[in-house]
Formats: structure tokens, sequence, C-alpha cells
């Protein structure tokens, strides 16, 4: 408790949690705690997630330390603490042996203490020279009639990634690979926002077929001096990445290209991997529904929305066998595209259940393979 106390009393504490159940019957799934301001005395406010709710609790120090501690002996086995500099993972087994690692943290932002936080974009409102280039800004730098739209997805893309890295921090010099990147929109942002606003030094490379979309890149970053930035030609399958993987993105690559975009992360050991697939066509194909859902989806869309569905559910249990804690939910408003449903993964731990789960869904839509599987099962082969 000394690295929460000094945390808490220097107002470094970014993030606290309680994870890893004792018990699997247990209502309290995870605590998620920050540091907060309230009546000009720091306070630890701690969500408490429960099956069905969802409860918010302020804690002084002293209180804080004495329900951490309930927490840690009675409902859970794991700890994460990161204040700016450092992360602090505490693990405990069950014969209750505790074992702390502690990891260097670089440049992370500083600690808010607003109670209340307000939503702020990003992206601040100035000129960018990049966003002018990409024909979302006049010459002016401002933003155009017709590009706010993609402004705002840009800055709401930049927004969820750096809650995930708030999860799970990247570290100096961290390498991303975005596979797929188009017409660098959201490459551009990431790497500007990661970069110039947050000042994390980190080698990204955005990975597209198009040569001719690769050189309007090149000659962009070259242009803005993004010297950490750089675009290869060629496709998901061929590429293999130089120096690592510490974060994986695909948005919207078609088909089993997903597939092959998250295997390759899970081979590198990716610590962050995002993806935004499009289209379900080998599911589909193999899929045979049980006899009692024949009369919901004799129609084609709701079949198709059903393929999606369980292509990306076991997407995300694969991903959750070979070690990552995941997320699904909607990226972005269908106004901009249907294909609007996000996968992201944490490196954490393997949860084994996940390969019966797997198991069933395959069983109950007459499903002998999926692509990913077979991926991985390369991989481990």
């Amino acid at each position: 408790m000394n690295h929460l106390s000094q945390a808490f009393n220097d107002q470094q504490l970014s993030k606290l949690t309680l994870s890893k159940n004792r018990s699997a019957q247990s209502d309290l799934k995870n605590v998620y705690g920050r540091l907060v301001l309230i009546k000009d005395e720091a306070h630890l406010s701690c969500t408490l997630r429960f099956a069905t709710r969802d409860e918010t609790k302020n804690f002084s120090l002293t209180e804080a330390t004495a329900a951490i501690e309930k927490w840690l002996t009675e409902d859970f086995r794991q700890a994460e603490l990161f204040t700016v500099t450092e992360q602090f993972s505490l693990m405990i087994s069950k014969k209750g042996k505790g074992l702390l690692r502690t990891r260097t943290i670089t440049n992370r932002e500083p600690v808010s203490l607003e109670h209340n936080q307000q939503k702020q974009r990003p992206l601040a409102d100035r000129p960018r020279a990049y966003l002018t280039s990409l024909g979302i800004a006049g010459q002016d730098g401002q933003i155009l009639q017709n590009g706010r739209r993609k402004f705002r997805q840009i800055n709401k893309y930049i927004e969820l990634i750096s809650h995930l890295l708030r999860e799970q921090p990247l570290a100096k010099d961290a390498r991303i690979v975005d596979m797929g990147s188009g017409k660098g929109y959201l490459t551009f942002g990431l790497y500007d926002y990661l970069v110039n606003e947050t000042h994390l030094p980190i080698k990204m490379t955005g990975v597209e077929l198009r040569p001719d979309l690769v050189q309007t890149c090149t000659t962009i970053a070259q242009e803005n001096k993004f010297t950490g930035l750089e675009f290869l030609a060629g496709d998901i399958h061929q590429y293999e990445p130089e120096g690592g993987i510490d974060m994986l993105i695909a948005l919207h690559a078609c088909d089993t290209a997903t597939d092959e975009a998250i295997a390759k992360g899970i081979r590198a050991e990716a610590q962050l991997i995002i993806v935004a697939p499009c289209c379900h066509k080998q599911v589909r194909k193999a899929m045979h529904p049980p006899a009692g859902l024949l009369p919901m989806l004799q129609h084609g869309i709701l079949l198709e929305r059903q393929a999606e569905m369980l292509t990306d559910a076991i997407r995300s249990l694969l991903l959750e066998a070979h070690g990552y804690k995941t997320k699904v939910f909607e990226f972005i408003g269908t106004e901009h595209t249907p294909k609007n449903v996000m996968i992201t993964a944490i490196k954490s731990e393997p949860r084994p259940a996940a390969q019966e789960e797997i198991h069933q869904l395959k069983s109950q839509f007459g499903i002998e393979r999926h692509h990913l599987e077979d991926l991985l099962l390369e991989i481990e082969h």
C-alpha cells in the first residue's frame, strides 16, 4: 500500500484497477479507481462493476487503503496501479503469496483531478497542414463544412485509442502498424495526437495495397515532417513487420483479411489489437443454423447479420483464449458506415474456458472451421 499512498499524496495516481475474481460466484466483477478533488481534498473515486449495475464511491486515503485491502483479501487477486511515471502490477496466488512487478512509463498524460470530467476534442482546433492535404481543412487551416464529419470521426477514433492507452500504456518507441490504412485519415490523426499532443515517441507504419495512396500519404508525411510515420505498399497477408508490433490496427479489412491481421498481432504478442471487421463471407457460407432458428434466418439480411455476430464472437473468444481481454462495441454511427463494430483486445492472461465456448458455438451452427482458428493453429505448430 506504500505505492498507493505515495501516488495519492503526490496526486500522481492515474488509475487503479482490481480484477481476477477469487470466486466465480462473486457479484463484484471489477473495481476501477481514479484520483479526484472533492471540496479541494483528494479522494479516490471508485467505480464498482457488478454483474448488473455500476456503483461509484469516493474514498479518502485512509478509507481507500482499508477498502482496497479488503477487496484484495476477499474479492480479487490482481491489482494494477498506474502513476504518471510507473505501473505497478500485483498478482496474488491462490495460496495468498503476492508478486509485485514495476514498469517505467514514459510521457504519460498528466493526472486530471476534475470530479466531473468534461469531454474534450483530442485534436485541438488549430491549423494542421495534413488536414488541408487530405481535403478536410481549407488553405486557412479551418475545417471545411464537408470535412466536419470526417474530423469528428478522427477525434472519436483518437478518443477511443486514448482510453485504451490509459489501461495499457505504450512504451517509448512503440511500434504501431495500421493494416489497410487507405487514404490515411485516421493514421495521420493518431500519429499527430500521440507524437505532438501527448509527446509519446512512436514509430508508425501504414500498410496499404494501392500504391497510389501509399505515394500520396508518403508525400504528406514528408511535408509535415512526420519522421516516425511511413507507408508501405502491400497486403495484410504478405506484410511481415520488422522490429515487432506493440499496437496493431486493422479497420474495415475485408472478410478474412481481418483474421490475417488478428493472427499477426497475436503472433507478435502485440499489447493492443484493434480491428473493425468488414464482410463475413467465410462463416456465412460455412454455417448451417439449427432448425429452430431457420424461421428467423430465412431472410438474407438476417442471415448475414447472424453470420457477422457469429464471426466476430468467435474472433473475440479466440483472442481471449490466446491471452487477451476483449471488448466488442459500436465504433461509429451507422450514418458513417453500416460496418461499425469494433473489437479491441488488450494483452492479458489466457482464458481457457473460451475454447469450449468456441466449440459450442461452432457445433450449434454447424461450422467446421473458422479462418482465424486455422491461422492460429499454424502459429502453434
